[in-house]
């Protein structure tokens, strides 16, 4: 059987709750306006790319007090100030970059891990990953004079939130978890800024270097601009990346046949399969946009006008299992997958448009980097994760996956 054709089970995490429904539905909320969910494809891209026509709703960005700040930080931003901000700092994020400027440091932090724990003999493979993407995202950013436990503790506590529903009156949360919301924010942040933040700062104000917090400073950013950056660059390198590496080592280990492809293949054919895997499991589930403007938007069935002023959702796993846009079996995960003409192999995991994530190739590269060497190494899989879900970003936790190294092990034993 053909690598196009072995087709494999489903996905391995998908919360029971969420409803189906057409290609584009329209749900009328009774506390303001409507909610529009899109599950095709190329709905969701015209959507997406209606540059102008909407701004960030998702992340609780709409709550994010907006006159702090001298410029928003670039995940609430929009219009020609976002576009500003992407443009300065796509040159650290680019495919060639990632591989030419930070490869061998990441291959490097890496080994080094992967050595680590398979002298210890058994690991969980969440820590490890959150230990790892903070040390990979702590070297571009620029967060480099503090120690990498500590500041994975502190990025840890931002997380700590009252779950949230944009969907219902006040966004599902009492007063009283309003106030501990910003209670469990305020004081990571806090802590973040004295541990991590300033320490870079002092030191990259005597001598620059060539990472974000230096070009942050050159272009003449304040303290709370850099900081709140820092916040987002440092969360979302590690809450998706983290959440990744231990998806892609589950599948990889729990199918023998696709983990031996993967650890036999050189790298961008290993790329092409993590591709598939994040594909499948996105790790942030729904993207929502506000509309300024009528939208007009073309599905499958029909074509709607969403009127201005209404939320949208942007159902992330509908997308990327669209089989007008994915090809046939969307919800099995395919070694080699042929997908419509200019549709992405990640689908919208990484986003659209306006939006789309800078770090895509960085997650990418270096969830290849870990993910890689671990399975050299022969593991086992002794427990699998229990799988838990975030609110604020709409995404899957992974906690508790175990891994056991052997010293008479070897990959071809424990991939068969």
């Amino acid at each position: 059987m053909s690598g196009a054709d072995r087709h494999r089970p489903s996905r391995l995490a998908a919360p029971g709750d969420e409803p189906a429904g057409p290609p584009v539905e329209q749900v009328p909320l009774e506390h303001g306006p409507d909610l529009w969910r899109i599950r095709s494809f190329d709905a969701a891209r015209q959507v997406l790319r209606a540059r102008h026509l909407t701004t960030q709703a998702g992340f609780t960005a709409e709550r994010i007090p907006r006159g702090i700040f001298r410029r928003h930080p670039i995940l609430i931003s929009d219009g020609e100030s976002h576009d500003s901000q992407r443009r300065e700092l796509a040159r650290f994020f680019a495919p060639a970059v990632i591989a030419d400027r930070y490869g061998e440091r990441i291959d490097a932090l890496a080994q080094d891990t992967v050595g680590r724990v398979a002298e210890s003999g058994l690991c969980r493979l969440d820590e490890v990953a959150l230990h790892f993407s903070v040390a990979v995202t702590s070297e571009v950013v620029g967060l480099t004079e503090s120690s990498i436990a500590g500041m994975s503790r502190r990025l840890e506590g931002f997380f700590t939130q009252p779950p949230v529903d944009l969907a219902a009156p006040g966004w599902g949360r009492t007063r009283k978890q309003w106030l501990q919301a910003a209670v469990n924010g305020l004081v990571p942040i806090v802590r973040f800024y004295l541990a991590d933040v300033r320490p870079a700062l002092r030191a990259r104000r005597r001598r620059q270097r060539d990472d974000v917090l230096s070009h942050l400073i050159g272009a003449g950013h304040s303290t709370s601009d850099i900081l709140v950056e820092c916040v987002t660059y440092g969360t979302a390198g590690m809450v998706t990346t983290r959440e990744f590496i231990t998806m892609a080592c589950w599948h990889l280990l729990s199918d023998g046949e696709l983990g031996a492809e993967y650890l036999a293949a050189d790298r961008p054919r290993r790329l092409e399969i993590l591709e598939e895997i994040i594909r499948l499991e996105p790790v942030v589930g729904h993207l929502f946009r506000r509309t300024q403007a009528d939208i007009e938007v073309t599905a499958p069935d029909r074509t709607v006008t969403i009127p201005a002023g209404d939320l949208i959702d942007v159902c992330v796993r509908a997308t990327n299992t669209d089989e007008e846009a994915m090809g046939p079996e969307p919800h099995s995960l395919c070694p080699v997958r042929h997908t419509a003409e200019a549709v992405p192999a990640v689908g919208m995991s990484f986003s659209d448009g306006a939006h789309k994530c800078p770090g895509q190739s960085l997650a990418l590269f270096e969830t290849d980097a870990l993910v890689h060497r671990l399975l050299d190494r022969g593991p086992r899989l002794v427990a699998e994760p229990e799988i838990g879900w975030d609110s604020v970003i709409s995404g899957y936790r992974l906690r508790g996956l175990q891994l056991a190294f052997d010293e008479c092990s070897g990959p071809e034993r424990r991939l068969s």
